[in-house]
């Protein structure tokens, strides 16, 4: 095996150029070309399969042999912003960190990736796609759907070289709710206006979501939920005509997220709400019922132990992982970085992270 400052140089230098293609999303303008071709001129002998599949979903499975493992990790990133202290896609490298643009979460384990199947020569396959950061799943449901015959997953996110076995589910709501328009001294207010109504499904929810603090699984406790919007109404003196509320909650493995929504579409009088409507969902991980998801991630564990990788606690942030694990693959997350430097500005991941990332990979695959 190469010396650990070259392996790391290698990285860095595919990192460089990975940070410097511009993969914000939104607003995702992103082609076939860019950074694709830089990974496919690094993949030599990989058999490769680039897709479009819209509005800059773009997908690229690149397959070394008869691998039955599969790694995953999303290109895209999160929009900069005026906080950057220099170019986000200019990468700086100091004594212990790599700073840029998508560095941490998550473009250090595609270089980490790229430099692993540069030093190993055993079968590998790799997933890459551009569509993680906008909740529109569509590059892997399209993989998922094409007849695939991978057994496990595993797929980077910042989990600071543990693999994660388990983390919580996510549901985005949109509420709308519809009053009577009046004059506010009406003694029809409080129930007339839509707004009222909004404030009243909220102190129900809060109420509900408190009562979960003591459920459990895998080391996570209690339900996640947030009210991230609520907008409508004129003026101070007239009744709202109509609300609209936005909230999101990110249930544990062993809830049911459609019984969830059962609860919080009747958290107040038939009637008061006008339209109940997900808007996106992802599945826990692992996925299943109470038994099923504990089974699964029990197969999780033997997997990470079977690669020699060290177990982290449990997550409260969603990843695609649980995609794979809806689909019946044995899915763990493992990646470089910590999931604190994600999304924030100067964004970066510490060298001994990508170093790490990319020689456990490395071992992976060379007993593959």
């Amino acid at each position: 095996m190469a010396g650990r400052a070259d392996v790391l140089a290698k990285t860095l230098k595919h990192l460089e150029a990975l940070v410097s293609f511009d993969t914000r999303n939104p607003p995702r303008d992103i082609g076939t070309g860019g950074i694709f071709d830089y990974l496919r001129s690094q993949l030599e002998g990989f058999r490769i399969d680039v897709i479009d599949h819209g509005d800059g979903a773009v997908s690229m499975l690149a397959v070394r042999g008869n691998p039955r493992r599969l790694f995953n990790v999303h290109l895209d990133t999160v929009p900069s912003s005026e906080a950057w202290s220099a170019d986000p896609h200019r990468l700086r490298v100091t004594s212990d960190r790599a700073i840029g643009l998508g560095a941490c979460d998550i473009k250090g384990a595609a270089a980490g990736l790229v430099t692993a199947a540069s030093v190993a020569q055993g079968d590998a396959a790799f997933l890459f796609s551009t569509d993680e950061e906008a909740n529109d799943a569509r590059c892997i449901a399209a993989f998922l759907g094409s007849g695939h015959s991978f057994q496990e997953v595993i797929v980077a996110e910042p989990t600071k070289c543990e693999a994660v076995l388990a983390h919580r589910g996510i549901s985005s709501v949109l509420l709308k709710f519809r009053g009577v328009a009046g004059h506010a001294s009406g003694a029809n207010a409080l129930q007339a206006s839509a707004l009222h109504q909004a404030i009243r499904w909220g102190g129900h929810a809060l109420d509900f979501v408190e009562s979960q603090a003591h459920q459990r699984f895998g080391g996570l406790t209690g339900l996640r939920f947030n009210i991230g919007r609520v907008e409508g109404g004129i003026k101070a003196n007239m009744i709202a005509p109509s609300a609209e509320l936005r909230f999101g909650f990110r249930p544990l493995p062993s809830m049911s997220i459609d019984a969830l929504h059962e609860t919080f579409g009747t958290l107040i009088e038939a009637g008061g709400i006008e339209r109940y409507e997900e808007t996106f969902r992802g599945p826990s991980l692992p996925s299943g019922d109470v038994a099923d998801a504990e089974r699964r991630r029990l197969e999780g564990r033997d997997l990470a132990d079977a690669l020699g990788l060290p177990i982290g606690n449990a997550v409260d942030f969603w990843t695609e992982a649980s995609l794979f694990s809806a689909a019946g693959l044995t899915a763990i997350v493992y990646g470089p970085g910590d999931i604190a430097q994600a999304h924030t500005a100067d964004e970066w991941v510490a060298l001994e992270q990508l170093l790490r990332y990319t020689e456990s990979v490395t071992r992976i695959l060379e007993h593959s």
